[in-house]
């Protein structure tokens, strides 16, 4: 009898209070305080439209009518059909493209910037963001002057002799998105490779210069490694918004370089189809996010912070 009373008093008891209660201190209610709104703000406008979207692609569009009745038909259609299929696959595509473009164009930008620009990185880093002073769309216009049959590079190239017809291949393809979508994604690029080049210990680059290395060893082996966080975040920034851009498709692409965004588009307009817009938008999301937790889960030793 004495070994169970002994056993029943070793047992827990639930209805017990717990000995550490985390207590709310002003602090703490400050806190809450200052990230409700944002958190609130970002539930309303990004949670919400996602949630309506997802749930409009279940339904189905009966010409005028709208079936709420829950099927995966929309979804099938989007995997099942060709046309789908090639939009979605270019669309990734040129979005990777674009993307490492951007980032090797960016990096050199920001290496000079980071251990060249001495006094100067205020003024290079405010030229970075002039294009932002200008619309993205008077962008792309100009971009279609510079590229056009009748523009800059083709009546250059002419008027030097060194062609007799204009070059086709620069405009109204996804070469011309590229282009395009490259020089208006630089800056985003050039700002987190510069910050992780900064915060690169120049201890370091000594060492490796005392221990033999050359500037290109000491590249590949110090300088790289340690600014992998910056081309991570920088190749995410390019490519996620990239894969969803509509004017550039629609305004440079022609026909060879539409996008799933422009398919998405069409759905919601003239083919008064929502439903299947929306079921298209919610796979293009899928196949963005999958690709770039793959990207990160592939560089993932790069991004290890040692405390």
């Amino acid at each position: 009898m004495s070994k169970e009373i002994k056993s029943s008093k070793a047992l827990p008891n639930i209805w017990q209070k717990p000995k550490f209660v985390p207590k709310m201190t002003p602090r703490s209610w400050t806190g809450i305080a200052l990230i409700s709104p944002p958190f609130a703000y970002s539930l309303l406008m990004l949670a919400a439209p996602l949630l309506l979207v997802f749930l409009l692609s279940m339904w189905t569009q009966n010409y005028l009518e709208l079936d709420r009745t829950f099927t995966f038909a929309n979804y099938k259609e989007a995997a099942s059909e060709k046309l789908y299929q090639v939009l979605m696959i270019r669309s990734v595509v040129i979005s990777g493209v674009v993307t490492i473009v951007t980032v090797l164009l960016a990096y050199p930008i920001a290496y000079y910037i980071a251990f060249f620009g001495g006094k100067r990185k205020s003024m290079w880093l405010l030229l970075i963001t002039i294009p932002f002073w200008t619309s993205y769309l008077i962008r792309v216009f100009l971009w279609k002057v510079i590229l056009g049959y009748n523009g800059v590079i083709n009546g250059s190239l002419m008027g030097l002799g060194f062609i007799e017809e204009p070059l086709t291949f620069i405009l109204y393809n996804a070469n011309a998105v590229v282009i395009t979508l490259a020089h208006a994604w630089a800056p985003f690029a050039i700002l987190p490779i510069f910050v992780s080049l900064s915060r690169i210990d120049f201890s370091l680059l000594e060492a490796a210069r005392d221990l033999g290395d050359g500037p290109l060893r000491r590249f590949f082996r110090v300088t790289l490694p340690l600014s992998m966080p910056g081309v991570v975040a920088a190749s995410l920034i390019v490519f996620i918004p990239t894969v969803g851009d509509y004017v550039t498709p629609r305004l440079l692409g022609g026909t060879n370089g539409l996008m799933i965004a422009n398919m998405i588009q069409i759905q919601f307009g003239k083919a008064n189809n929502a439903p299947l817009g929306s079921a298209l938008a919610v796979s293009a999301m899928i196949i963005v996010a999958s690709a770039s937790i793959a990207f990160v889960l592939l560089n993932r030793r790069f991004l290890k912070v040692k405390g």
